[in-house]
């Protein structure tokens, strides 16, 4: 399972929420469970709740995805980098031929677009 944090996910889960505080886990402990944080959402994340980063980085199941020249190409077209660098993540790619699964706080940012979505309310 390819799961995507966009920055409410990153915001969340360094305040403590159950559900992304168990993705973190399984992508640690479990096989075949990769989570991934863009580069521009952490950002956006760590400017909301300072030290977000610095916490979810230093999780050995979290990768960091670089805005490389095809993500940052995505991001100059949208208003949001954060959003824009969530869903250029989601999308397939080589390494994810299925794409990922966005993991949110807030799903209805997410309607309308092409990405699944992973409601983080309780």
């Amino acid at each position: 399972m390819h799961i995507i944090l966009d920055e409410t996910a990153m915001t969340a889960a360094g305040q403590g929420n159950i559900l992304a505080s168990r993705l973190i886990h399984r992508a640690h402990a479990e096989a075949g469970w990769y989570l991934y944080a863009p580069t521009c959402a952490l950002v956006e994340a760590d400017r909301d709740r300072p030290g977000t980063a610095e916490h979810l980085v230093a999780m050995p199941g979290v990768t960091v995805l670089d805005l490389d020249l095809p993500a940052a190409l995505a991001v100059a077209r949208q208003a949001s980098w954060a959003a824009a660098h969530s869903q250029y993540a989601a999308q397939p790619t080589p390494d994810r031929p299925d794409g990922a699964i966005i993991a949110t706080t807030v799903p209805k940012r997410w309607e309308g677009e092409p990405v699944r979505v992973l409601d983080l309310n309780p």
